[in-house]
C-alpha cells in the first residue's frame, strides 16, 4: 500500500461529512494512513452511529459545520490549509429528500458550491475528490452500466440534487479551475448501493434489518425485488482515495467524473441480500410490504460501468458478494458482542482484510512496492 502511505503520510486532509457513514470510515483510514483529519459535519446523524463507535473524536480534529454557511466554511479552509479535501456531506436518503426536498438540494447542490468556492479563494495548492452519487443519472433502468458521459437528472429530489451538483461542480471547474491556471486539482467521485458495518441510517436494507433483528424483531421490506450491484463501503473509498492520489501526481485527469462500482457479478435483488446476510444472524426474519408503501417512486435498477476508472486510475473491485455480504455481518455482529463503544480497532482490522485481500488479486493500489 506505498503509493497511499506516500500520498497522505503527514499531510492535512479536510473531510466534509465525516460523522457519515462513508466519512467514517474514510476519516478511520486517512488517519491510519497517517494523514492529519479534520472533520466537519453539522451533526452526527443517527445514533447508534459509526463515528461514535470508533470514537472518531479522539482521533481527528471534530468541527460542527452546516455546509450550507459559506463564510464558516471558508474561514475552516483558509485556517487549515489542508493538501486535499474530500467532500461527502449529504443529505444522503431518497425517502427524506421526499419530506424536505429544499434542504436535500441547498445540502447537496448549495453545499457541493460552497466547498469549490471556498478552495477557489485559497491560495494553497490543493486536490479535491468531489463525491456526488450514482443517483445523479437519469436513471431509465436499462440493463447496461451507465457511463461517465450519460445524461444526468433524476425523478426525486434526491437524484435531482445529485445532478444539480454535478452541474455547479462543472461549472466552477469550467469557470475557475482551468487546468492551465489552478491550483486545485479536482476530480469527480459517483458511487452508490454501498453497504458495510457502521451505518445506522434510517430506511437502508442493512440497517433496518439490524435494528429489527437486534430487537428480535421482522423487519419490513418495501422492494425486495429491486436489484441493486451491492459494494463493500471500502470498495468506492479505495477509489475516492486512488483518484487523489493520482491527481496528486499529475494534472492529467483533472475534472474527470469516475464511476465505482462493483463488478457486475455482485448485482442481487434486495431479498437476496437480505437472505445471505441473515445467515450470519441467529433469528433472522423478514416480511415484503410493497404493496402497503408504494407511493413513493424507488428505481427498480441501477448500475454503473466502471470502465473509465479502470483505463484511467487501474482501479477495480476488490470483493464479490459473498466477501462484502460477511465483512459487513462482522462488524454488526462484533458491536453486538459488546463492543459497541471501541470498534475502532475491529474497523482498523477491517481496513487491514480488505487490504490483504486486494494484495491477493493484485489490485494496483494495494502493492507495497
Amino acid at each position: 500500500m506505498k503509493l497511499l502511505n506516500d500520498t497522505f503520510k503527514s499531510k492535512t486532509v479536510l473531510i466534509t461529512g465525516h460523522t457519515g457513514f462513508k466519512g467514517s470510515w474514510l476519516s478511520v483510514w486517512l488517519n491510519s494512513l497517517g494523514a492529519k483529519v479534520i472533520g466537519c459535519s453539522s451533526d452526527i446523524p443517527s445514533k447508534p452511529s459509526n463515528f461514535i463507535a470508533s470514537n472518531l473524536e479522539n482521533f481527528i480534529e471534530d468541527i460542527r459545520l452546516d455546509i450550507r454557511d459559506v463564510h464558516s466554511l471558508k474561514d475552516i479552509i483558509r485556517n487549515a490549509k489542508p493538501d486535499f479535501v474530500f467532500h461527502l456531506a449529504a443529505q444522503s436518503l431518497v425517502r427524506s429528500s421526499y419530506a424536505n426536498p429544499l434542504d436535500t438540494l441547498g445540502i447537496n447542490a448549495i453545499g457541493s458550491a460552497n466547498v469549490l468556492e471556498s478552495l477557489r479563494e485559497s491560495e494553497k495548492e490543493a486536490i479535491a475528490v468531489m463525491i456526488t452519487s450514482d443517483k445523479a443519472y437519469d436513471n431509465v433502468e436499462w440493463s447496461w452500466g451507465y457511463r461517465e458521459t450519460d445524461r444526468l437528472g433524476g425523478k426525486d429530489p434526491y437524484s435531482a440534487s445529485k445532478g444539480m451538483a454535478e452541474l455547479a461542480i462543472r461549472s466552477y471547474i469550467d469557470s475557475y479551475f482551468q487546468i492551465e491556471k489552478t491550483k486545485v486539482r479536482i476530480g469527480i467521485a459517483r458511487a452508490g448501493n454501498v453497504i458495510g458495518g457502521g451505518d445506522w441510517a434510517k430506511d437502508r436494507i442493512i440497517p433496518d434489518c439490524i435494528r429489527a433483528w437486534s430487537e428480535g424483531k421482522t423487519v419490513e421490506i418495501r422492494n425486495p425485488l429491486a436489484t441493486r450491484p451491492w459494494q463493500h463501503v471500502l470498495e468506492p473509498l479505495s477509489g475516492y482515495l486512488l483518484l487523489a492520489c493520482n491527481l496528486s501526481l499529475s494534472a492529467k485527469n483533472h475534472g474527470e467524473p469516475y464511476n465505482f462500482g462493483p463488478s457486475s457479478k455482485n448485482n442481487y435483488s434486495v431479498g437476496q441480500l437480505i437472505n445471505e446476510i441473515k445467515k450470519s444472524w441467529d433469528e433472522a426474519n423478514w416480511q415484503d410490504v410493497s404493496e402497503e408503501e408504494g407511493e413513493l417512486y424507488e428505481a427498480g435498477l441501477l448500475k454503473l460501468n466502471c470502465d473509465k476508472a479502470l483505463f484511467d486510475l487501474n482501479w477495480q473491485p476488490t470483493l464479490n458478494f459473498k466477501e462484502t455480504v460477511k465483512m459487513t455481518a462482522d462488524w454488526y455482529k462484533h458491536y453486538f458482542q459488546g463492543n459497541g463503544s471501541s470498534m475502532y480497532e475491529f474497523s482498523i482490522s477491517q481496513i487491514e482484510e480488505y487490504v490483504r485481500i486486494a494484495q491477493s488479486k493484485s489490485i494496483s493500489w494495494s502493492k507495497d512496492d
